[in-house]
């Protein structure tokens, strides 16, 4: 997904691997996982490797691409990149060599302070179950230096054995709720990071990667992807491909209707002429062409059962797609009829 780092707007989708994974036999060697074509870890090499050599593209993933063979690819990849480490790697401090080994998690929480900012954290539903409690204005720590990333003794992909000449980043959280985890990442990039406003970058960059889990989420929850009943998968994959494209039309509308300019930006800028013109004639009986990204917004929500009231939340992705299942039948009965006039 190809996200505007400064507004945190969707652009597009680069590229989508639909990929069923492999089973896997218990006793895989280490040898015979690596020479596998399936395995999972190749998924963000193939993801990347038709993208341009240009270091104003920014490749972010999370943990799932931590492989010294995705590290590997990425540093020579000519792009800038940054990856949330959840393996223990081993490193030295500075690009030199001179230092000793250690592990880099230990290595970056003995590094001085570059400085302190404040954000709101989300609540979660972690891997164990388990619920991480939302809370305002959290205080978060940040470090940060070079780092000489050394292979892995065993090899789970195919990659070189020099080291890496990266930099790391740590964001942990000071004082979490009582009971609860601190928030933390742990980021590896090629981007120089000397000072908190090289950190404070990164860090910008990462936060983007959230906005595909919200895609996900639409697909899912929205579109009902994983409901789909088809038994061919050369059926399958043109539906999951048309509901990609309804999702990051509903991700795209829906985030800019929370916008400060919401109220003033035309609904033209982000959806067809051919729905505002159909939606605003069911809602205010005229089609009205200049209607604002919220009053459109909230009329889908309105088709899709939302009452608008004082006490009720933003529309939800169930809704906005009841919504737009029924915007759809009536473009299509619009069109309709205008190519029967037309002929």
């Amino acid at each position: 997904m190809a996200v505007d780092p400064q507004t945190h707007s969707v652009l597009g989708l680069m590229d989508q691997i639909l990929h069923c994974r492999d089973k896997v036999p218990q006793k895989e060697t280490l040898t015979a996982h690596r020479t596998r074509a399936t395995r999972e870890s190749l998924l963000w090499l193939k993801g990347t490797r038709h993208l341009p050599r240009n270091r104003r593209l920014v490749d972010v993933a999370d943990q799932g691409a931590d492989t010294f063979e995705f590290l590997e690819h990425e540093y020579h990849s000519g792009r800038t990149f940054v990856v949330r480490v959840c393996k223990t790697r081993v490193v030295q401090g500075g690009h030199d060599g001179q230092g000793p080994k250690q592990y880099l998690s230990d290595y970056v929480h003995g590094l001085t302070e570059l400085g302190r900012f404040t954000m709101d954290v989300q609540w979660q539903r972690n891997d164990d179950g388990s619920i991480r409690a939302a809370r305002k204005n959290a205080e978060f720590v940040v470090r940060g230096a070079a780092v000489l990333v050394h292979p892995p003794h065993a090899k789970a992909g195919e990659h070189g054995d020099d080291p890496l000449p990266l930099y790391a980043v740590l964001v942990t959280e000071v004082h979490p709720p009582a009971g609860e985890k601190p928030v933390e990442w742990l980021l590896l990039t090629n981007q120089p990071v000397r000072t908190f406003g090289d950190a404070w970058r990164v860090t910008g960059w990462y936060e983007c990667r959230w906005i595909v889990e919200e895609y996900h989420k639409g697909m899912k929850t929205g579109c009902g992807v994983e409901e789909l009943q088809f038994t061919a998968v050369e059926r399958l994959q043109p539906a999951i491909a048309l509901l990609s494209a309804v999702a990051l039309t509903l991700l795209d509308l829906r985030d800019a209707s929370r916008r400060d300019d919401a109220q003033t930006r035309p609904a033209t800028t982000v959806i067809s002429h051919d729905y505002v013109a159909v939606l605003t004639a069911w809602r205010y009986g005229e089609m009205r062409m200049d209607v604002s990204v919220h009053d459109f917004y909230y009329a889908l929500a309105r088709l899709g059962g939302h009452q608008n009231r004082k006490h009720d939340k933003r529309p939800g992705w169930l809704v906005l797609w009841r919504g737009w299942l029924k915007l759809q039948a009536m473009l299509d009965g619009y069109l309709a009829a205008r190519r029967k006039r037309c002929g």
